[in-house]
Formats: C-alpha cells, structure tokens, sequence
C-alpha cells in the first residue's frame, strides 16, 4: 500500500471537522462530515481507520471519488455491509450529508453554521490531484 493521505479529525457535536493532508504532509484541504453518532448509517460519520479510495459516477453528484474499507464495514456493494456508497463530494454544510465527506478550500459560515467554503473547486482539486494514482485515506484524531 502507498503512503497515505490523511484525515485528521476534530469531533463536536454539531459535526466532524478535519484537515486533509497529501501523503508528503502538505495540507490540501478542509473536510466536514456529520457527527459521531455510533456509525449509524446516513447520520454519523464513518469510523477511523484506513479506506480505499475510488472513482465512481454518482446518479447524484456525478464523477466524485468513494471510500472502501470491508474490514471497518463500508462498501459500495449491498453485501450485508454496515455503510455502502460513502462519498467525497462537494457540500458545504454539515446538514447537506448524509454520512458522506464534503471537502472545502477553507472554513467558514453559511447561514450561521460552521461550513467548507468553495466546496466544489475543493473536490475538483483533490481529484485531479489523486488522477492515475490508487490512493488511501487514513482517518484518525
């Protein structure tokens, strides 16, 4: 396996927090995601731990990039799994998600909530800085 790249997590209870880094450390972005919630589907963020990540075409959100990682109970196929079709895509509000990752350029707030800003521009970024490589993402505190 490559070297990772890294989510670390803040955790409060009106969402997840966190900083994306490159595997060389540089930070490339801002994630929210929802709370920790025991990892009840489409309500909680997915649990800590290492995921594959990979290319998909989402009937919602088009070409974005999901997460993998069986052993920790998320897929993207309905084999019994505990989470299936956790996503990167972009967002910018915590009550946009539905256990998925929203990446943005920065924080700040929309309609009094604490956001990612330039979501969009965030994710396009990340892809193409991931494009032709077969990347993992670990996620910790």
């Amino acid at each position: 396996m490559e070297k990772p790249y890294k989510l670390v997590r803040q955790y409060f209870e009106h969402g997840t927090f966190g900083q994306l880094f490159s595997p060389c450390d540089t930070k490339l972005t801002v994630s929210i995601e929802r709370p920790w919630l025991n990892n009840q589907a489409s309500i909680s963020c997915i649990p800590e731990g290492t995921y594959k990540i990979i290319r998909l075409n989402s009937p919602k959100f088009g070409d974005c990039l999901g997460l993998s990682a069986p052993t920790l109970g998320v897929s993207h196929d309905h084999s019994g799994i505990l989470r299936t079709h956790i996503l990167i895509h972009p967002a910018n509000l915590v009550s946009q998600l539905e256990g998925c990752i929203a990446l943005g350029e920065r924080f700040g707030v929309l309609n009094g909530q604490w956001a990612a800003l330039n979501s969009k521009h965030a994710c396009a970024l990340f892809s193409a800085y991931i494009d032709q490589q077969q990347p993992w993402l670990e996620i910790s505190r």
